[in-house]
């Protein structure tokens, strides 16, 4: 007889825990509790059976792991709260007794917590610690663009800025930056650092305010844990980089707003150790070798220049190593002219790349004063450009605006007459390409320059897209527009010839009515047998084929986009309930989107026909 099973003692009112349970067992406040959770990674989770796991009662609650909160249980930070909690209470009793340097004593000796072991626990590698920063870099960039408050400090909103410039400074210095995007939101960007892709959002330089309903509690736990995870990260970016971390700050240029000029990226000097290795022994023959037996023996060996016969040393064959990667062509047996080919490590290497690393390097640019300084000297400097701005946007500028070397103004502004101008003044405007923003990371997606012509100044610029792989099915503008270019060349030419068709044979409806009969033939016999009427009236067959064709093309659209399929109705009716909700559900989100595409692709091509209609009253 196998042992009874208490109720609540086993199965999941012993896997799980409730959040009550949790806290009496940890002795910790709510607020700690959630800040524990947050550093460590612990989050709720639902148990089949909520009343199981709860010993009957179905009162709404949270539920942990046990083995979870047993972790926490042991956790260095928990202890550290406790020593906090109490050291709270002694300062308020030393501070209402007036005890003044008791208090001061209290505040010296205050219990501090640190997050490296987490940091070590969570990511145990450094690769998994770069895949992860994602959000990091996400909450560091909004926490620098806030003003300082009573809920944010004004230290905090500095480190946050610092760790931001920090990041930008290496992503410039070693060209990892790949895409970009302006979006609504702020400013996408994704790099490629240790053959991880990286993606993180920047707001806009506007002025923000906090929101009160935001619990800016959980939000600065988080941030805690961010900003000692980016300061593991960068120093080890900057060390296998070769740079000082962190990077010296210049307080003049900061003062200066120069915002990541400021910084200064050093080279580290590669100074031999101090330290002295450790002695250590070795038995040869039964004698006891030191290390400072071996290094006296090396030097005798060198100052007698001792001969081959008492030193023999091997010789190796280095043209052996490089004979495994050698191919040879062999013809191929199908064709005999082609070799196959087959993928090397040398023909690896020598891929171009996908984009460019220093796609601006021959150009200089000048940002005009209504553009954003700090998203295009990051954007053109990760490109290898250089970028020059007015006083009025930061100091720190490394070019005038006189300068002779710019071949590019950024500019986001109409074109306005200057009437004022001297002819060097309009020589240097001649010499020099005026662009607005988006042609920058238009040329950092595309991988290439762009042509400059759609985006001078002043011009209706082309969509801007994200590149980052949206959904399959998703709308793209820019999808058909030479196919739109041609068909709306032939509907005019069509126009034309019919107009002139009619204008000449007003008199003949046998020839009409040879159209009509074209247009509403469907079997290819009725098909045939108004070709051939055309052909006895006179009519000219190109003429007749493009009233068939557009027959056809009209027929199409007249007809539903879905036909009837009996099989997938079968398989419809052997799916269960749920499923076949579920697949009613992803059908017409399918048809939703396909009508709002639809609906879009209308909308461009009215767009494009009165921009021409306009073109051609102009």
């Amino acid at each position: 007889m196998g042992r009874l099973r208490q109720k609540g003692k086993a199965g999941a009112a012993k896997a799980y825990v409730t959040r009550s349970m949790a806290i009496k067992k940890l002795q910790c406040s709510l607020a700690d509790f959630r800040r524990l959770c947050i550093l460590k990674g612990i989050f709720p989770r639902e148990p089949r059976s909520r009343k199981r796991a709860n010993k009957g009662s179905s009162a709404p609650t949270s539920f942990y792991y046990t083995k979870d909160i047993a972790y926490l249980a042991h956790e260095p930070v928990l202890k550290k709260l406790r020593e906090h909690k109490a050291f709270a209470k002694r300062l308020s009793r030393a501070l209402g007794r007036g005890e003044w340097s008791s208090a001061k004593s209290l505040e010296d000796n205050k219990p501090v917590y640190k997050l490296d072991h987490i940091i070590k626990e969570r990511y145990p590698t450094f690769i998994d610690a770069v895949r992860d920063i994602d959000d990091a870099l996400c909450m560091i960039f909004l926490f620098a663009s806030l003003p300082s408050t009573s809920r944010v400090s004004a230290s905090l909103i500095e480190n946050c800025s610092r760790l931001a410039a920090e990041w930008q400074l290496y992503v410039m210095h070693t060209h990892s930056l790949r895409q970009a995007f302006l979006s609504i939101k702020g400013v996408y960007y994704q790099a490629e650092v240790m053959d991880q892709t990286v993606t993180w959002l920047v707001p806009y330089q506007f002025t923000q305010n906090i929101p009160t309903d935001v619990d800016v509690r959980v939000m600065l736990t988080f941030l805690e844990l961010y900003q000692t995870l980016l300061g593991f990260v960068f120093f080890k970016l900057y060390t296998d980089a070769g740079l000082v971390y962190p990077p010296p700050l210049d307080v003049k240029k900061e003062e200066a707003a120069a915002g990541v000029g400021a910084f200064s990226l050093q080279e580290a000097s590669r100074s031999q150790p101090t330290a002295a290795p450790k002695k250590s022994s070795v038995e040869v023959d039964g004698k006891k070798v030191s290390g400072k037996d071996v290094r006296q023996t090396i030097k005798t060996l060198g100052a007698s220049n001792a001969t081959e016969a008492d030193v023999e040393m091997p010789v190796v064959d280095s043209t052996e190593q490089e004979v495994d990667e050698e191919f040879v062509t062999m013809p191929s047996t199908s064709n005999p002219e082609e070799g196959s080919t087959l993928t090397t490590l040398h023909s690896l290497a020598s891929l171009p790349e996908k984009q460019a690393p220093k796609l601006f390097a021959p150009y200089t640019f000048w940002l005009s004063r209504e553009t954003s300084r700090p998203i295009f000297e990051f954007l053109v400097r990760s490109f290898g450009g250089r970028i020059g701005w007015p006083v009025s946007s930061g100091g720190g500028s490394p070019i005038d605006e006189d300068d002779e070397s710019i071949t590019h103004v950024i500019i986001d502004r109409p074109v306005v007459e200057r009437s004022g101008e001297t002819e060097e003044q309009r020589e240097r405007r001649r010499r020099r390409k005026y662009v607005q923003p988006q042609w920058v990371v238009d040329s950092i997606n595309a991988g290439k320059i762009l042509l400059e012509e759609p985006y001078l100044q002043g011009k209706t610029l082309p969509p801007h897209l994200s590149p980052f792989g949206e959904r399959a099915g998703a709308y793209d503008p820019t999808a058909g527009l030479a196919e739109d270019v041609r068909m709306e060349d032939e509907s005019e030419e069509e126009e034309e010839e019919v107009a002139d068709d009619e204008a000449e044979d007003e008199e003949q409806p046998q020839k009409v009515a040879i159209r009509v009969a074209a247009v509403a033939a469907e079997d290819p016999a009725t098909l045939r047998a108004a070709e051939l009427a055309a052909e006895k009236a006179g009519v000219d067959y190109g003429l007749f084929e493009k009233e068939v064709a557009n027959s056809q093309k009209k027929a199409k659209k007249a007809t539903p986009a879905e036909s009837a399929d009996p099989e997938a109705d079968m398989n419809k009716m052997l799916l269960s309930n749920k499923q076949r909700k579920l697949y009613e559900r992803m059908k017409y989100g399918q048809k939703k989107r396909e009508a709002e595409n639809a609906k879009l692709e209308e909308r461009r091509k009215s767009l494009h026909k009165a921009k021409k209609r306009q073109e051609k009253a102009g």
